[in-house]
């Protein structure tokens, strides 16, 4: 891992970039090995690398997934990011945005907490 900016929006960054290039032990390495993750404000989703490596490995197998940041802030140790992610839900592509809120320390993700906003599904055009 590159612990040479452990400044919370730049480690923030690495992840975004990580996840879109769907590169699994980049995105690990960024993350504490207790590091937690949660749906806001406090209900667990995983908790370790192991757990979360399967939750970013069954996303990553979704062909269109991507991470757009809108906006950042960062305020201390926490950095919190709007995003539109485009996903393939069951129903069909679509795209979600997020606020995810990341909480850095030593360089790495210790804590994050998502807040998932309304699924749009795409509409095709005959």
């Amino acid at each position: 891992m590159n612990l040479q900016n452990p400044d919370p929006a730049a480690v923030v960054q690495r992840q975004l970039a990580a996840y879109n290039a769907r590169d699994l032990d980049a995105l690990m390495a960024i993350y504490a090995d207790d590091a937690v993750m949660y749906e806001h404000p406090d209900k667990l989703l995983a908790r370790g690398t192991a757990a979360l490596r399967e939750r970013f490995a069954a996303r990553f197998r979704e062909p269109n997934l991507h991470a757009t940041l809108l906006h950042r802030i960062v305020a201390g140790p926490l950095v919190l990011d709007h995003e539109r992610v485009t996903r393939t839900f069951p129903e069909g592509p679509g795209e979600v945005e997020l606020v995810m809120t990341y909480e850095v320390q030593a360089g790495r993700i210790v804590r994050a907490w998502i807040i998932t906003g309304a699924k749009r599904l795409y509409t095709t055009r005959c």
